[in-house]
């Protein structure tokens, strides 16, 4: 015999409070109950249906996409493809696996400092997660990013400035995230995504389209910061060492000399930046091959070893 509830049975059942389970009624999320004199009747369909809602609210459905979904699978369209794509999105981004650290452990890995008020930020960046029912261990989301954070503080650098520039870092890398999102949205997901809900079909192959570029956008963003990091590390290096250019060199470059150029380059300059400024257009010049040569006097060694 089928298992029926009373609508208290249910809520206890389920998980879901009775006021939820009535407001689900009203928004139509929920079939009504069997009516048997003056008690209404729930059966293991109101279950089943209770799960699937919460199931898709943890995984950020509003109640209006819950309900379109639900409608669709009413009428026989299936839920199957649908909820493949929201397992494949809301699945793991990356190969790491998650950890645990003991309060003694942090204690030790950063020199004592691991104190309350650091434990609680690091909670709410989502660095260490609460374990229920453990004070003294904590869940590592990523292992690899307080990997990170011990090095920092390993070599000087305060916890306090480590966490700010994870708030800082994590803002940016989250507008680069929502623009690749906003692109192959556009671009790609928009011929499977067309219509709500999606058919099986096309959200089975959206799901598969998740599935070949969720690495592409790492290794896009990989490159372009090895590439971003290059070339502002040279310049930051070219100033810093510029700066610390012998004395007599600086002297030698800033001496005043007279020097004879071909007309056809001083009319070339003249007609770049006007004729009065012919004169500070080629000191500039000159001092600038100054500066890069002193440079790679002072790099080419380096370059050797």
């Amino acid at each position: 015999m089928a298992p029926e509830y009373r609508i208290e049975d249910l809520a206890h059942t389920s998980g879901a409070t009775v006021r939820t389970i009535r407001g689900y009624q009203d928004r139509g999320l929920l079939p009504a109950p069997e009516r048997r004199g003056r008690a209404n009747v729930y059966g293991s369909a109101h279950l089943i249906r209770l799960r699937q809602i919460a199931d898709l609210l943890d995984r950020g459905y509003t109640l209006a996409s819950i309900k379109e979904l639900l409608d669709a699978w009413d009428t026989g369209r299936g839920l199957g493809g649908v909820l493949g794509l929201v397992a494949e999105v809301h699945g793991p981004w990356t190969d790491e696996r998650a950890g645990r650290i003991t309060r003694t452990q942090l204690m030790a890995r950063f020199g004592g400092e691991a104190d309350d008020r650091v434990i609680d930020e690091a909670v709410e960046l989502g660095v260490l997660e609460r374990l229920p029912g453990s004070g003294d261990e904590f869940g590592v989301p990523s292992p690899q990013e307080l990997a990170v954070a011990v090095e920092l503080y390993a070599v000087g650098v305060p916890l306090s400035a480590i966490g700010a520039q994870l708030r800082e870092l994590r803002g940016q890398v989250e507008q680069i995230a929502c623009r690749l999102l906003e692109f192959t949205t556009e671009h790609i997901c928009a011929r499977y995504l067309g219509h709500r809900p999606p058919s099986d079909a096309d959200a089975d192959d959206a799901a598969s389209m998740v599935r070949r570029l969720r690495p592409l956008a790492q290794q896009t963003v990989d490159i372009e910061l090895a590439r971003a990091m290059r070339m502002f590390a040279t310049r930051h290096l070219e100033v810093h060492l510029a700066a610390d250019v012998p004395a007599e060199a600086e002297s030698a470059a800033r001496s005043e000399v007279s020097v004879i150029l071909p007309a056809s380059t001083i009319e070339a300059v003249g007609s770049l930046v006007g004729p009065s400024g012919v004169g500070a257009f080629i000191a500039a010049a000159t001092e600038r091959e100054v500066n890069k040569r002193t440079l790679d006097s002072l790099v080419s060694p380096l370059r050797d070893n």
